[in-house]
């Protein structure tokens, strides 16, 4: 430390904002618990089985349900749905959000695509999509038109992101569009298309169960909520729904993984 900087007698460094994984976790289980808690102590005040279930009920549905041939090939073919809507969505959104990006007057062009299919409400795409596709596609469409447009604005912002005194400059010695692609705009759109990812993600799960409860597929978790319901059964639609939620969570937390070990190794 540079002199006349000495740190006084007794003064800690300060500590840097980031939490460990080790607290995270702990603080993300006390959350549960906590929200656990506070979930039977309603249901105990309500006292309605059919309103709301206690956890133990719900646990032991899930007990019932989960290992089931039934459940698990509706998990499945939920799976495969989810990740083909957000992969399309992805690759699509990437590609249109960068050159919308890199090339000002396609981004005016999208625009007011993006703002219709955002205006639009999620159950007018599904029912619109009944009308076109068969039952189990239809969660498909409507989960790539809704995260579509995340992932593109996402990487359109990564892409203006660039630093323009290194465009200028590749563009006074004419380097290929190739390179300026691949070590300036990609490079500076990767922070945003990660976070376009996980925002997309979730989306999409939510909008895939969304279209299954109203479309009803054979296979779908979506559809299990939905007999379920209409057999009164408030456990059963509890149990299908943890378990779309626990898709969801970890399909976000394999990607975070891959997100950081990209991160890590300069991708």
């Amino acid at each position: 430390m540079p002199r006349g900087f000495q740190r006084p007698v007794g003064v800690q460094p300060a500590r840097s904002g980031k939490i460990g994984g080790k607290s995270r976790s702990l603080i993300a289980a006390a959350v549960v618990l906590g929200l656990v808690l506070a979930w039977k102590a309603v249901s105990a005040a309500v006292g309605k089985e059919i309103i709301l279930p206690s956890p133990e009920r719900v646990l032991a549905e899930a007990a019932v349900i989960f290992p089931s041939p039934r459940f698990l090939s509706a998990l499945w073919a939920t799976f495969l749905r989810g990740i083909a809507a957000f992969g399309i969505s992805a690759v699509l959104g990437t590609a249109a959000g960068l050159t919308a990006g890199a090339r000002p007057v396609l981004g005016a062009a999208l625009a007011p695509i993006m703002t219709v299919i955002r205006a639009t409400p999620v159950l007018a795409l599904v029912l619109i999509a009944l009308l076109w596709f068969p039952s189990g596609f239809v969660p498909i469409f409507s989960a790539f038109l809704m995260a579509f447009p995340v992932m593109a604005t996402s990487a359109a912002e990564g892409a203006r992101a660039a630093d323009a005194r290194l465009l200028e400059m590749s563009s006074l010695f004419r380097v290929p569009g190739r390179e300026v692609f691949l070590r300036l705009r990609l490079p500076a759109a990767a922070p945003h298309l990660i976070a376009g990812s996980k925002n997309a993600l979730g989306l999409t799960w939510k909008v895939v169960v969304a279209g299954e409860i109203l479309s009803q597929p054979t296979r779908a978790l979506g559809t299990g909520m939905q007999e379920s319901r209409v057999l009164l059964e408030s456990a059963g639609v509890f149990a299908w729904t943890i378990a779309a939620i626990a898709l969801c969570g970890l399909t976000e937390w394999l990607l975070g993984l891959a997100a950081d070990k990209a991160a890590s190794s300069g991708l």
